[in-house]
């Protein structure tokens, strides 16, 4: 089991992050595009390598992105339609996220068992995570699932904001 803290940095241009694990150490940093029509996001180790990118996909209605994690196959994160609760689906990996109502709390489930929790902190001035990864084979993924997650709620706040 891993523990984790994703904190995006305050006044980053682009969405930059920095992932610390349960000892207060860097064990990732997450750097977002700026001015591309499609945003991306690169994640790096502690010690500088690319671990996973993230890019969005063109999609009508709900988010998409396109995650490639080193040594694994690429994956899909669909953002699916639900009344009450956000969820989104993962193609390719078997897996899928449901959240609450307030879109703070979220489970990755496989075959309907929790394979990591990911909760939103409450009035933080910027987005902040605590991850539990029960598996460690699937930390990257899950970072690089969190920060998918982060965008689309970014953007959505950002449309409310802008009618």
């Amino acid at each position: 089991m891993k523990q984790f803290q994703i904190q995006q940095r305050f006044w980053s241009w682009g969405g930059k992050f920095d992932i610390k694990d349960e000892r207060d150490q860097l064990s990732y940093q997450v750097e977002g595009s700026l001015w591309k029509w499609f945003k991306n996001f690169e994640i790096r180790n502690a010690e500088g390598q690319v671990v996973s990118t993230i890019q969005q996909k063109f999609s009508w209605f709900f988010s998409r992105f396109e995650v490639n994690v080193v040594g694994q196959a690429p994956f899909i994160i669909q953002q699916k339609f639900s009344w009450l609760k956000p969820c989104y689906e993962i193609e390719n990996l078997g897996f899928e996220v449901v959240g609450d109502f307030w879109e703070m709390k979220f489970e990755l489930l496989h075959n309907g068992m929790v394979v990591a929790d990911i909760c939103q902190e409450w009035f933080r001035m910027t987005s902040t995570y605590q991850v539990t990864v029960y598996e460690e084979a699937y930390a990257d993924s899950t970072i690089a699932l969190v920060i998918a997650i982060d965008y689309v709620k970014e953007m959505r706040l950002a449309a409310i904001a802008a009618s």
